[in-house]
């Protein structure tokens, strides 16, 4: 067995690294300057430095130079306020045409964790807000945003893009009741508020914190909305099944497909089976001359 690890993909130390040795791999438009996002970013590394390090790799042509892989904006901040240098993480690969495409933007679990991280180093509500360009009662809100919500659910939607909201909904279910909803948007890939707003109506007194007060004005359609629930999840569970079935259905068609391919191209097995089993050559013809398996499979009829 081959025990070898593979190499690294960063150098173990950041590196401070001029700004003029650095190229970028492309050109910043002037509209992005003008976005909030870009404002957030430069109140950012104003008010608490530069968090995150830009990545760099090194040029082969002209040593001493690097390719800036990630940070463009970062770089282009440091330059406006007059910064000459800046630490950067330094890559051991060029993955100039595919690095950007491995980050996503922050989930809403991995910013609460960010606030948190801040705030338990000593960052000031009132300083983060301002990096952040964010009122203080926001980033109080985002700092309790997971209070009341149970570990498994964290771990869920850690990655997930579900909106903020839908935490304070999920902390009116008990735990078991937050695991249910949290697989049923992940299921049907629907993370909006609405959507947990509707499973929330549909739960039971007894799963959630606080149960409904009596002489709230009963929902008529609360049971209809109940029955919705269990359809979405049965429907959750078949496509789920489909999918897992899918590539064995594909492989069996095309299996399926080179042994007809084989067998008509025969003259007397054509023949055969025009003057006996017509309506059998015309499936077998038809299935040997496809030409998009992925889409047949789907379409064929269920034995």
């Amino acid at each position: 067995m081959n025990n070898k690890m593979p190499p690294p993909g960063f150098e173990s130390e950041t590196r401070i690294v001029a700004l003029g040795a650095i190229i970028p791999l492309k050109a910043l438009r002037a509209a992005v300057k003008q976005s909030h996002k870009y404002a957030q970013i430069a109140s950012s590394i104003h008010e608490i430095g530069m968090v995150e390090c830009p990545v760099v790799v090194a040029n082969p042509q002209k040593e001493g130079t690097y390719y800036l892989l990630d940070g463009l904006l970062r770089i282009e901040i440091a330059r406006e306020l007059g910064w000459t240098e800046v630490e950067c993480l330094v890559a051991t690969d060029d993955e100039a045409y595919t690095y950007n495409k491995r980050i996503s933007r922050l989930s809403a679990v991995q910013e609460h964790k960010m606030v948190v991280r801040a705030i338990e180093q000593g960052a000031h509500e009132d300083r983060l807000a301002r990096a952040l360009r964010m009122d203080v009662s926001t980033v109080r809100r985002r700092f309790r945003m997971l209070d009341g919500i149970c570990d498994e659910v964290v771990e869920l939607l850690a990655d997930g893009p579900c909106p903020k909201n839908v935490f304070e909904v999920l902390k009116k279910m008990k735990p078991m009741r937050q695991i249910e909803a949290t697989k049923l948007m992940i299921g049907q890939k629907n993370y909006s508020s609405g959507f947990v707003k509707t499973i929330l109506a549909a739960t039971p007194d007894d799963q959630l914190v606080l149960k409904r007060a009596k002489d709230q004005p009963q929902d008529i359609s609360r049971e209809q909305i109940a029955r919705l629930e269990r359809e979405l999840s049965t429907a959750q569970k078949r496509t789920k099944y489909i999918e897992e079935s899918y590539g064995e259905d594909v492989l069996e068609l095309t299996i399926a497909k080179a042994y007809l391919s084989k067998w008509l191209k025969r003259p007397s097995i054509v023949r055969w089976l025009e003057e006996n089993q017509p309506e059998y050559l015309a499936e077998f013809q038809e299935v040997a001359e496809m030409t998009s398996l992925a889409s047949s499979a789907t379409s064929l009829p269920a034995n």
